[in-house]
């Protein structure tokens, strides 16, 4: 059985009005050791090479396909596509040029995550197999920022030290935020190469690491 929060939000028009949104409680992250557990007790034939090999081959086949605009659909499971950005190593075209840089290096546009949307009938699944039940009795109402930046980005150093890597929930809650404002606080953290800190994976799967 799965346990939710209920969450206030802003509903952004201005006008002072508020909603109500469920919010899963995650409370870990399954690694690969796992998932491959999971898998061979629904298909014990499965072997662990075999299931080592065909996930290895799904990521090259992701990795020389969807660079040249091709999306990945697996049935049952959902759809596969980039997302891109621009490469925040290097300077704007504006910041080039201020600084008598080539055109060579100006910065350009590269892969940022991978977006992902869920089969229907994956969905359709998991409700028949979903049970929630509520956690607090109360309204989780967004508090205002209780930690300065340089604050928030010792917990988030020390989340990772302690763990080997963050989530989004992790640093959410150890910093008291809500997970829309921890998102966008931890992009301007990765964007800072003082940070320390840089982002692995995309969508549900990102987390947050030493950077090398």
């Amino acid at each position: 059985m799965g346990n939710y929060n209920l969450k206030e939000m802003a509903q952004g028009m201005g006008d002072g009005k508020k909603t109500l949104y469920p919010k899963m409680q995650t409370y870990s992250m399954h690694d690969f050791d796992t998932v491959m557990k999971h898998m061979q007790t629904y298909e014990s034939s499965l072997s662990r090479g075999m299931i080592m090999s065909v996930m290895d081959a799904l990521a090259r086949t992701m990795t020389s396909w969807m660079p040249m605009g091709h999306t990945i659909k697996i049935d049952g499971l959902g759809v596969f596509s980039l997302r891109l950005g621009f490469d925040t190593s290097m300077p704007s075209e504006s910041e080039a040029a201020a600084s008598n840089q080539t055109k060579q290096k100006y910065r350009h546009v590269c892969i940022k995550g991978i977006n992902f949307k869920p089969d229907a009938q994956l969905i359709e699944m998991m409700n028949k197999e979903a049970n929630f039940e509520r956690s607090e009795r109360e309204v989780v109402v967004p508090r205002k920022k209780r930690y300065t930046q340089e604050q928030r980005l010792t917990i988030a150093r020390q989340l990772i030290e302690r763990n080997g890597s963050m989530t989004l929930t992790d640093y959410a809650l150890a910093t008291e935020q809500e997970r829309s404002v921890a998102s966008r606080d931890l992009k301007r953290l990765v964007a800072s190469p003082q940070s320390g800190i840089t982002s692995r994976g995309g969508s549900s799967h990102k987390v947050w690491v030493k950077s090398e």
